[in-house]
């Protein structure tokens, strides 16, 4: 957790586990800090005092360390030919924990192309460390002067589905059940609660108990010069039912499975990329 943050961490230990988590590399928590002249001393003063501008105008003058940005490259080019595209995501030492989950205060970046970018995508990532709502969240849940950041690097799913498994109804807090919202293209449309996704209800033996299904007026979708765009979707693609019963059967045993082996109800992002199914990140269920 001190190295790679919550979701590096996590999407380490479901790799070892064996579940289908695309692969990675992970720019450890502690750069940020190496990278500063003063260790970072004078970010951590504006981190305690709230200013976010001044915070982001210091990391903007940051250069990765030679060494690190070495490896950044090679480990980029190890993910695949041709700039493959990857998913850039902030991962904090403090987050995903049951009492706070700091999901959504720092950014992702989707369908970053080049190595140059990915760099790019890194001190972007810092920064979001940084802004107003991410101090205010870390001066209510965690530490101001906390500069641990560390930056997930994957290979980027092409969904042609995605979304949310909750093992446990987050609601109703009800062990029994399970909840998954799918959208059509990345998931992002959802977690950024753009459009409403299709809400299923499940047994824990992955049979269906109530199926919400929701018109969907677009899919956000790879572009192919690089980050996503918003694809329209026809009146019958938009009003379909997103999630078979197979995919939902599938995601429960899913679920299942890292439930038990971490022993808490888990908060799962999910892709399914030509009927292959991929886990993108998973947290406890925040109490």
């Amino acid at each position: 957790m001190a190295r790679a943050g919550g979701k590096g961490s996590s999407l380490a230990r479901m790799a070892a586990l064996g579940l289908p988590v695309p692969p990675g590399f992970v720019v450890p928590a502690n750069a940020l800090a190496d990278a500063l002249p003063d260790g970072g001393a004078e970010l951590r003063g504006l981190a305690e005092r709230q200013d976010a501008e001044a915070a982001h105008a210091l990391i903007r003058t940051v250069e990765l360390d030679p060494a690190l940005s070495e490896a950044v490259l090679l480990a980029y080019a190890g993910l695949g030919p041709d700039d493959v595209p990857v998913a850039v995501r902030s991962s904090a030492t403090a987050e995903d924990s049951e009492a706070a989950s700091f999901a959504g205060q720092q950014e992702t970046f989707l369908h970053v192309r080049g190595g140059d970018r990915v760099r790019e995508r890194v001190r972007d990532c810092w920064a979001s460390f940084f802004s107003e709502r991410a101090l205010f969240y870390r001066s209510k849940k965690g530490s101001l002067g906390d500069l641990g950041m560390a930056v997930v690097v994957q290979r980027m799913v092409d969904a042609d589905i995605a979304g949310v498994l909750f093992t446990c109804d987050p609601v109703r807090k009800r062990r029994d059940r399970m909840v998954v919202e799918a959208v059509i293209g990345l998931g992002e449309a959802a977690v950024s609660g753009a459009v409403t996704p299709d809400h299923y209800v499940l047994k824990r033996d992955g049979s269906v108990r109530k199926a919400q299904v929701h018109a969907q007026p677009y899919a956000v979708v790879a572009d192919p010069r690089g980050g996503v765009v918003e694809r329209p979707l026809s009146p019958e693609e938009a009003g379909a039912r997103k999630a078979d019963d197979e995919l939902l059967a599938a995601l429960a045993r899913l679920g299942e499975d890292l439930e038990q082996r971490v022993g808490v109800p888990q908060d799962i992002e999910w892709a399914v990329q030509d009927g292959q199914l991929y886990v993108l990140q998973a947290r406890p269920v925040t109490t």
